[in-house]
């Protein structure tokens, strides 16, 4: 099977882009089933007899095996060969989908949900892997990202529509068999359009890296979901996170041990891709969080339906592709610190708006500004961040690159909505003491999100002060695809 080398130029420039649409659209499948069955909960109660605790399962066990695995096939995909991956996790997905939408009992859309998760984890790195070596200039490269990150982002706030309406005028069954097509048409086409690519020289599996790794993803991911259901002092969330510690601690002695290692130290060592790894932990803590509350807030708060508050985030929609479109120029024009920074503090005075929204408030006047600020920082933010994390891998790594930057936003995620909806809860009880429901659960929100505002501040602070002046400039690389020893303290 033919292999390309990152910097090859022998691929076809005019499939490049027929390849992108391709691993575009799948990603937009994949996102928007993070959040598609959140409005069709209560139907899929209803018709399989669910209870409270189970059907919180349909949602975790997706993210469970999504963030959990990410880690383990990002390193099979640069072994086995990324499009193999790719295509695997791409059939795995649709055919977990048919079976959650065929599903009779509840078992089966929890088992169904945890294989879309697992075919995700093998897909989504795979894909920006892919896309990094297609584009492998700086400028292209970003371009390439940010209509990647444009169809992503719409993948987000259309699950909620689709969700929605699916759900309101067919059966919640679609939101699921919609994506039978997409994962169809990707498997056709994808292999006529992107070659085979994986690392350049044989590399053994590490098994035991592999098994630490993923077992400190998955104790992670479970902990922290639990948390966010039951609280902190929950034992059924702390013994999974303190299991995680120690995973991570015996991961990392296996590493450094090991000649072939499941994520070499030094790739982690290398300082452009810790600090935007690092910021991106933080940014995704900071939005993860803040699309939970706000969805919960406009149908507690102020009212809205199902179907109307999905339909609410169209304009954040916008405001993600507007940012990924400028995104590009900025990196091109101003570099990648100065695109991140920026990005990050426009992100922060949106939150900064959305927490001053009021119980009374209207759409246009209270939620509009503040959700448009936010989405235009979150879309020039996500390229960027994705150049920056992927700065410097090769043929050798560039799953690898892929799948820690899915985990880390993942587990940045997932803690973002645990710690801050825990820390509005909490508020919200301490002021429902002496103010009524909506002003309670009001102030509760807007401490949560003027924390994230705070979060995305720190994280423009470390870039500035971190990151490294001159993005433009060439990281020397030794043929293992790695930065030499003292490369880590200049880009």
């Amino acid at each position: 099977m033919k292999t390309v080398s990152t910097t090859s130029t022998s691929h076809p420039v005019g499939r490049r882009g027929p390849a992108l649409v391709v691993l575009c659209f799948v990603q937009f499948m994949l996102v928007l089933d993070d959040n598609v069955v959140s409005v069709a909960l209560p139907s899929m109660r209803d018709d399989l007899g669910f209870s409270t605790a189970g059907l919180a399962w349909v949602v975790n066990a997706y993210f469970l095996a999504f963030g959990g695995l990410l880690l383990l096939f990002g390193r099979m995909a640069d072994l086995l060969g990324r499009r193999r991956v790719f295509l695997t996790g791409v059939a795995l997905f649709g055919a977990a989908s048919l079976v959650c939408g065929l599903a009779q009992e509840p078992w089966q859309l929890v088992s169904g949900r945890f294989v879309q998760g697992a075919g995700a984890a093998m897909a989504s790195p795979a894909a920006l892997a892919l896309i990094a070596l297609l584009f492998p200039g700086t400028e292209e490269r970003a371009r390439a990202f940010g209509v990647w990150g444009g169809i992503a982002g719409l993948g987000g706030t259309a699950g909620l529509v689709i969700s929605g309406a699916l759900t309101g005028l067919a059966s919640w069954r679609w939101i699921f068999l919609i994506n039978l097509p997409v994962a169809l048409a990707a498997v056709v086409l994808l292999p006529r359009l992107a070659p085979e690519s994986r690392a350049g020289h044989a590399v053994r599996l590490d098994v035991p890296g592999a098994v630490l790794g993923t077992g400190a993803l998955v104790s992670l991911v479970y902990g922290l979901l639990r948390t966010g259901e039951s609280g902190w002092a929950d034992p059924a969330a702390f013994g999974p996170m303190a299991l995680a510690v120690l995973l991570a601690v015996a991961f990392v002695a296996v590493e450094v041990r090991t000649a072939e290692p499941l994520v070499p130290l030094s790739f982690l060592a290398f300082r452009f891709r810790a600090v935007a790894n690092g910021a991106t932990l933080l940014f995704s803590a900071a939005m993860y969080a803040m699309a939970f509350l706000l969805m919960v807030h406009l149908q507690t708060v102020l009212g809205y339906g199902p179907l109307t508050a999905g339909l609410a985030y169209l304009p954040y929609g916008a405001g993600i592709l507007t940012g990924m479109w400028l995104s590009a120029r900025a990196v091109t024009r101003l570099g990648v610190r100065p695109a991140l920074v920026l990005s990050f503090l426009i992100s922060a005075a949106g939150l900064l708006l959305l927490s001053g929204v009021a119980p009374d408030d209207d759409y246009v006047r209270g939620v509009l500004p503040g959700m448009l600020v936010t989405s235009l920082g979150c879309g020039l933010s996500l390229p960027a961040l994705t150049v920056a994390a992927l700065t410097g891998t090769t043929e050798q790594n560039a799953g690898l690159g892929s799948a820690v930057l899915s985990s880390v936003q993942q587990v940045g995620g997932a803690v973002g909505v645990a710690v801050l909806v825990a820390l509005a809860a909490r508020h919200s009880d301490v002021v429902a003491a002496h103010a009524g429901p909506r002003s309670a659960v009001t102030q509760g929100f807007s401490l949560a999100l003027t924390i994230a505002a705070a979060l995305l501040t720190l994280g423009a602070v470390l870039l500035a002060a971190l990151l490294g002046k001159n993005h433009r400039q060439e990281e020397a690389l030794d043929d293992t695809g790695e930065p030499p020893a003292d490369h880590g303290n200049r880009t």
